[in-house]
């Protein structure tokens, strides 16, 4: 498959013919792109309809598609469900998966994300602000909490605002953040569902009412990616302007770029599927195997 996401911000309608998705416009000329080179649709329009042939092709060749609100928000997520011959033998191996694995690879997780978020610092402004050292004492589980101790730092400092808080309904940086992250949080869960495990049983993050608990604790070392697009784009510009296609189409250039991680050239898709894979080995008793990216260098 190749990593393609598409966004319709227009009125349209959307079909499938011979493997082909189909894009009419209201206005303008129709254009097509192959189903099988999408790996997220965004719907961005309140005047676009689909078919339900769009939707089942789409989710037969792995792809996700997303939906957005009036805000351009993401607010809905559709994932496949059957996308790996050994399905059936890995979800039985995750819902095996004892409470002590299940922490060490929190742990994993939580040392790729702090180590990610110390890189993008001292790309930005120079230092790390302690989050390097900090991401060598995180322990089984992180029973010190050094996740959230690390984002207090992190958040203090990435944008040179120590009253930035993450979170909530503000009309500034947020929300360019929830855009990013919820996009992000799709296109892990493709690469989850393409492993053969399912989104909803998650490491860490545990609620009844998510879908795609596993997907959010995943996708947990790749935040920076987004932060670092966002902190990009507000340079000179006013964070609470309105979040329009120019700024959408800006975040989403941080998913389909090339990355440089262990001297080898991935995409994001790449790297979120070697990391679901790695991840599904460990719960098959290969625990060496899940090895989540702790820094991103762009490639050309």
């Amino acid at each position: 498959m190749t990593d393609r996401i598409v966004e319709i911000s227009n009125p349209a309608r959307l079909h499938v013919r011979d493997s082909q998705l189909v894009i009419e416009p209201e206005e303008g000329i129709a254009v097509t792109t192959p189903v099988s080179e999408l790996a997220v649709l965004l719907v961005a329009h309140p005047r676009v309809s689909l078919t339900h042939a769009v939707l089942s092709r789409i989710a037969m060749d792995g792809g996700t598609v997303v939906t957005c609100d009036e805000k351009y928000l993401p607010a809905s997520v559709l994932v496949p469900v059957q996308s790996h011959f050994l399905q059936t033998e890995r979800f039985a191996k995750h819902v095996e998966a004892g409470l002590p694995l299940r922490k060490r690879l929190w742990q994993r997780i939580v040392k790729a994300k702090i180590s990610a978020q110390a890189s993008l610092l001292r790309e930005l402004h120079g230092v790390d602000g302690g989050l390097l050292a900090m991401a060598g004492r995180v322990r089984s589980g992180d029973p010190d909490n050094l996740e959230a101790q690390a984002a207090r730092r992190y958040w203090a400092l990435i944008f040179g605002d120590p009253q930035f808080r993450r979170g909530g309904d503000v009309g500034d940086q947020n929300r360019h953040l929830d855009y990013g992250y919820t996009v992000l949080r799709a296109a892990t869960a493709r690469a989850i569902c393409a492993a053969g495990l399912h989104p909803s049983l998650g490491l860490r993050h545990h609620n009844r009412y998510d879908p795609f608990s596993l997907a959010a604790d995943l996708m947990e070392s790749f935040r920076p990616l987004v932060d670092q697009r966002v902190f990009l784009w507000i340079q000179g510009r006013d964070p609470r302007a309105p979040l329009d296609r120019e700024t959408r189409q800006w975040l989403l250039q941080a998913l389909t770029a090339r990355f440089i991680v262990n001297d080898e050239e991935r995409t994001l898709f790449d790297l979120l599927t070697r990391t679901a894979n790695g991840l599904a080995k460990a719960f098959c008793g290969d625990e060496q195997a899940f090895d989540p990216p702790s820094s991103f260098l762009c490639g050309e």
